[in-house]
């Protein structure tokens, strides 16, 4: 199965804005993406949650302009040239949204390009949105939180909560990052499997989905209503919905004292409860991520459950690191029978917040 490297693009990125526009970019700056370790769909409604920050980032090299147009290029998705208050469909929509969240004007040029998987459940949007802010802003980069918040959920409109975008610009290396959203309270918390001999692994399915409609917001929608209706009003859906959401906060704080208590069997306990409440109660998995998940445990996985939205990206494995490639191996296996195309996997290892370079 093919590892996906979380090269620096450093140096990349000024040649290739210097390629694209005829001139040095005046700021550059990454984010990571993420992966949730354990609380899915749960910021939304004030609960808890535990990611940590990827090598694999996003870049974004700035300059701006002496009239208003917006110039866009990328990797992955072309070109788009226009203003500020133009609403375009795409990748564009996110690098617009952010600029408009931090109170940008005047014209700008932008190259962006990345190593985070796109559509793969591990944040490429809200690290697009957070390396465009960076570069951009002069701003501290707490404060850029919540503009990179309303970027997602108000100028693009895709129902998200603000775990991706807190983690990229407040996570720390070696640590997950404790988020109450409740309360705002975030705790920096160990995480170093690699003491135990235990690393995660990261599964991309290649099962993409799309967070500005279907069934991401179905779900919200109706959690929401579950949270707000009488006991005797609920619906059988909603009693499971419900009942994921309650009890996904509890298993967050019941891994983090694994993760203080150094019981990794535990920690691999948790992580695969929670795969199963999001397949049978959220109803969020599909059989891509559930073959990943009961194939890894199959062959000595200590846990392993789905991660993002769901409706297909990631799942993540908590795995002995000698038992790699027999897990990676076997999953590829198990795909190739079912005659789905290839899954990729990456090494996750928490990692540094977006910076200004």
């Amino acid at each position: 199965m093919q590892l996906i490297p979380g090269e620096d693009l450093t140096a990349h990125v000024r040649e290739a804005f210097a390629a694209a526009f005829g001139h040095q970019p005046a700021a550059l700056a990454k984010a990571p993406g993420r992966v949730n370790l354990i609380g899915e769909h749960t910021d939304y409604h004030g609960g808890l949650c535990l990611p940590i920050a990827l090598p694999h980032a996003t870049w974004a090299a700035v300059r701006g302009r002496d009239d208003t147009a917006v110039r866009l290029v990328s990797t992955w998705g072309g070109e788009w040239h226009g203003t500020l208050g133009e609403r375009p469909e795409g990748w564009a929509s996110y690098v617009l949204g952010a600029l408009r969240a931090i109170g940008h004007r005047g014209g700008l040029e932008v190259l962006v390009d990345s190593t985070v998987p796109v559509g793969a459940g591990l944040s490429s949007s809200a690290a697009l949105i957070c390396a465009v802010a960076l570069a951009t802003s002069s701003a501290p980069v707490e404060e850029l939180v919540a503009p990179c918040v309303r970027a997602e959920s108000e100028e693009v409109g895709a129902p998200t909560g603000g775990l991706d975008q807190t983690v990229a610009l407040l996570g720390a290396a070696g640590h997950a990052l404790l988020l109450d959203f409740a309360s705002s309270a975030r705790q920096q918390v160990p995480w170093e499997p690699w003491r135990a001999g235990l690393e995660l692994l990261v599964v991309d399915t290649r099962t993409r989905h799309e967070h500005a409609g279907g069934g991401y917001a179905d779900r919200r929608r109706e959690s929401e209503d579950a949270l707000a209706a009488r006991a005797d009003e609920l619906s059988p859906l909603h009693r499971r919905r419900l009942r994921h959401v309650v009890s996904e906060n509890a298993r967050v704080s019941a891994l983090v004292a694994a993760l203080h208590g150094g019981d990794w069997p535990r920690v691999g306990a948790l992580m695969t409860a929670s795969h199963e409440s999001l397949r049978h109660d959220f109803e969020v998995s599909c059989a891509e991520l559930d073959a990943v998940v009961d194939t890894a445990l199959a062959h000595g996985a200590l846990g392993a459950r789905m991660t993002g939205g769901g409706f297909g990206g990631c799942a993540i494995v908590l795995s002995p690191v000698g038992l790699r490639d027999t897990v990676l191996t076997e999953i590829s296996t198990a795909y190739a029978a079912r005659g789905w195309p290839q899954p990729a996997a990456l090494l996750a290892t928490a990692s540094a917040p977006a910076t200004r370079l």
